[in-house]
């Protein structure tokens, strides 16, 4: 008896650790949520910097990016291949992107932390117009009142009011979601034209160091050695973000766990509150509210319509 008993407890020990294990969706969720936390953690590293030029900010948080994209094609060994169809969307990736880099660092440096992230948020929405107006895809009913409806709940956060000292800080933040949001969209593209993943963040990064370079030189202001430190962790931060999110999209559909990617919203609270003492308005907390579910309407949208496909 107790052979067959001893069996049988193995057999349970067995499927309760494959239960334990984690399924691809399970570490899309991980690793987007990690992603959420670089990105938030990248603000408050840009904020910590002080009062140094957007443009400034943005050079040295995008020359880690291209130290590692360079690191990591060449350890790739990859022969690069790009359509002459592609190289406009390389192009455009890479100014809407750098656009929307010194947007929200602008933003992040005069907004509350949490303010300037989920405007920053915006970029999934402005990617659905990006492909209805770009790409010319078809976009549903229902997905265009969600839109709306984001819209809506980001006017809560800007508080359009000329009274409103922030309202220009905010407009820029928004501006920096819009070029977030058409980048995304040609990275969309960009997939569709086989293009590498690991040479697109190379080109945008290269790109948009070399941009930065001239305006940095122009308006350079002395930093410490603090101040310095800070920029080089938001890179390192945003370089993290970036593989993550990359990662977490090759275990799992968007569909499936693009919702997770808000929770930056909370992380980039939390920092607000604890390192800086910021406290959302009432208004922001009912914007920040809206724009969520929204998302996670959208999010339950695209896996029905998956479903059903």
């Amino acid at each position: 008896d107790v052979a067959p008993s001893r069996g049988l407890g193995d057999v349970y020990k067995r499927q309760v650790m494959e239960r334990l294990k984690l399924n691809n969706t399970n570490k899309g969720i991980i690793l987007i949520t990690a992603s959420a936390f670089c990105f938030a953690l990248m603000g408050m590293f840009v904020r910590l910097s002080g009062d140094l030029p957007a443009m400034q900010k943005s050079f040295f948080r995008n020359i880690v990016a291209f130290v590692f994209s360079v690191a990591v094609l060449l350890k790739e060994h990859k022969k690069i291949t790009v359509p002459k169809s592609a190289v406009k969307y390389l192009f455009l990736r890479a100014f809407f992107g750098t656009v929307g880099i010194v947007c929200n660092f602008y933003a992040i440096g005069k907004l509350v932390l949490a303010d300037a992230s989920i405007l920053n948020k915006m970029s999934p929405f402005f990617a659905i117009l990006g492909s209805l107006l770009i790409l010319k895809e078809k976009i549903s009913p229902k997905k265009a009142i969600i839109v709306l409806t984001a819209f809506i709940g980001c006017l809560f956060v800007i508080k359009p009011t000329f009274r409103n000292a922030e309202l220009i800080p905010s407009l820029i933040g928004l501006l920096g979601g819009f070029g977030a949001g058409i980048a995304y969209t040609m990275v969309h593209k960009l997939g569709q034209e086989k293009v590498e993943g690991s040479f697109i963040v190379f080109f945008f990064s290269a790109f948009s160091t070399l941009v930065f370079l001239p305006f940095m030189i122009a308006e350079y202001k002395p930093m410490t050695a603090l101040q310095l430190g800070y920029l080089l962790l938001a890179g390192l931060s945003a370089t993290g973000g970036q593989y993550t999110i990359t990662a977490a999209y090759i275990y799992a559909p968007a569909r499936d766990i693009s919702v997770y990617d808000y929770s930056q919203i909370v992380f980039s609270s939390l920092l607000g509150l604890f390192v800086f003492g910021q406290v959302p308005d009432v208004l922001s907390i009912i914007g920040y509210v809206i724009i969520i579910a929204m998302a996670a309407a959208m999010f339950f949208l695209n896996r029905k319509s998956a479903k059903s496909a």
